[in-house]
């Protein structure tokens, strides 16, 4: 097994062992153990009560974060016609329909989030294979099948993230950068945790939310409190 390098090191250190912290001290300390040389992203797990394997436990959505993720995603749109100058003007990195089908069969996925109209669907839906398993095909419950592309697209840009229980019922989502305030982190992972809350399924028996913790890409796991209860 690969030793932690010292800085990784020195970061758990800074981390008291069995404290669960509040979400205003967790932001701070994540911001403490973020020590790399890039703009590290701050990631929230969520273990969930959930059995994904049934379809009326998996939970999945999308919520637009108040203060963004810090990165700019790059927004594909499936559609025809006047649909595509609305959502070039929207602000999409690349819109059309046949073409990009093409090229995406090519082997070309140089695009973060894709959308559609739903008449494109049938379309698009030969492209299963491809962006399936990487999370890429447009959904109607995430917003990412509309007819209002100007929406969807100007939402993406501003911050709207995707959440999904994998395999062991946990939910990993992004809620920003280590450079940005403790506050607006705070604002972010309460919007997240309301929502994930929310959404919890009619089929989730027991405690659903089981745990918490927040990292930064390549630093250590901080707990939170699972209630989010004001600081």
């Amino acid at each position: 097994m690969a030793k932690a390098g010292k800085k990784y090191q020195d970061a758990v250190k800074l981390i008291e062992e069995g404290k669960v912290y509040t979400p205003s001290e967790a932001m701070e300390l994540v911001k403490k153990t973020g020590t790399a040389k890039f703009d590290e992203t701050v990631e929230l797990h969520v273990r969930l009560g959930v059995d994904p394997k049934y379809a009326d436990q998996q939970v999945r959505g999308a919520v637009i974060l108040p203060h963004g993720t810090g990165k700019t995603k790059r927004v594909l749109v499936f559609a025809k016609g006047d649909k595509v100058a609305e959502a070039e003007q929207a602000g999409a990195d690349f819109a059309g329909s046949d073409e990009l089908v093409t090229k995406i069969q090519g082997g070309w996925c140089d695009f973060d989030v894709a959308v559609a109209t739903p008449d494109m669907m049938g379309v698009v839906g030969r492209l299963g294979k491809i962006l399936g398993p990487r999370g890429l095909m447009p959904n109607p419950k995430l917003g990412t099948v509309t007819m209002d592309l100007t929406k969807a697209v100007r939402e993406i840009k501003a911050g709207k993230v995707e959440y999904r229980t994998d395999k062991a019922g946990n939910v990993h989502v992004p809620v920003g950068k280590v450079s940005f305030a403790p506050e607006k982190l705070v604002e972010n992972f309460r919007t997240l945790m309301e929502t994930l809350v929310k959404a919890k399924p009619a089929g989730a028996k027991g405690q659903y939310i089981r745990s918490v913790t927040v990292a930064a890409t390549m630093g250590p796991g901080i707990p939170v409190q699972m209630a989010g209860k004001a600081d």
